[in-house]
């Protein structure tokens, strides 16, 4: 849930009782309003007829002045003005230093405590972080107390209400903010658009550089693959040769040995002695 969106429900009871009070009483219902715990936003109250009546009086002139005080300005403003405002209870006090620090939170994001101990009088920085850990805990901002640093890191703070003449200032900044936004957008768009373009090219690149490796690697195991089948057939053949030599002297070796004996014929059959009886 978003910081503030409880705070015109916790308004309502005052601007039904608004509705039908003029004068002291009207004057009155503001001091209420401005003590009353969780209310913080006050622009319908300040819109209201009866409310605005409290102009034409110059003694009840000066609850208008106090809710104006609260609806979009900062505790210096009550300390330059203390004499023409009435005086403020410490209830009153602390929701407007309050109201300060989300005054001061819209124009930068870190506020150091030396800022913060001038702008809302505090006279210690223990007291200070007190405020401030009770303003979180309201859900008047969010944020982080850099004690080391000696600063409030703001994330992000209620909305107040709007003086009147702001509208168009603040309108303007949205516009600024909306054209750098655009600005840094169409940075991006045509950044993500060349690292993709050169991620394409890198990635065509290397597939090329896989299939040339790819086809060397192919072209070099065919070239080995025939060297070796080449060898193969040499060596076969080679073996075969010198088998061949080595056969050929056997064979006339034998050969000469067949011619040099006499055929089985030619040799004469040994003499058989005769026993006589």
């Amino acid at each position: 849930m978003e910081l503030g969106t409880k705070f015109p429900a916790r308004l309502e009871p005052f601007l039904l009782m608004a509705k039908s009070m003029k004068g002291a009483a009207a004057a009155k219902l503001i001091q209420d309003a401005t003590s009353a715990p969780g209310v913080f936003v006050f622009a319908e109250l300040l819109d209201l007829p009866n409310t605005l009546e409290l102009e034409k009086s110059e003694q009840h002139r000066k609850f208008l002045s106090l809710l104006q005080l609260f609806a979009y300005r900062t505790y210096q403003d009550y300390l330059q003005h203390k004499d023409e405002l009435p005086p403020l209870n410490q209830a009153q006090i602390i929701k407007l230093k309050h109201l300060s620090i989300v005054s001061m939170a819209t124009e930068k994001r870190i506020l150091p405590y030396s800022d913060l101990l001038k702008a809302l009088d505090m006279p210690t920085v223990r007291e200070l972080e007190d405020l401030i850990i009770d303003a979180i805990y309201l859900d008047i901002l969010r944020g982080k107390l850099d004690q080391k640093e000696g600063q409030l890191e703001v994330e992000y703070t209620m909305g107040r209400d709007l003086e009147p003449g702001k509208l168009e200032s603040v309108l303007a900044a949205l516009q600024d903010w909306a054209a750098a936004t655009s600005s840094v957008l169409a940075t991006l768009d045509s950044k993500i658009v060349q690292i993709s373009s050169e991620t394409t090219a890198a990635k065509k690149r290397q597939d090329e550089y896989e299939l040339a490796l790819q086809n060397n690697l192919k072209e070099v195991s065919e070239k080995n693959a025939s060297t070796k089948g080449s060898s193969n057939n040499r060596r076969t053949l080679l073996e075969s040769n010198m088998r061949m030599d080595v056969d050929a002297p056997a064979y006339e070796l034998t050969e000469s040995k067949g011619k040099n004996r006499k055929a089985p014929q030619e040799i004469p059959k040994p003499l058989r002695k005769r026993n006589r009886f």
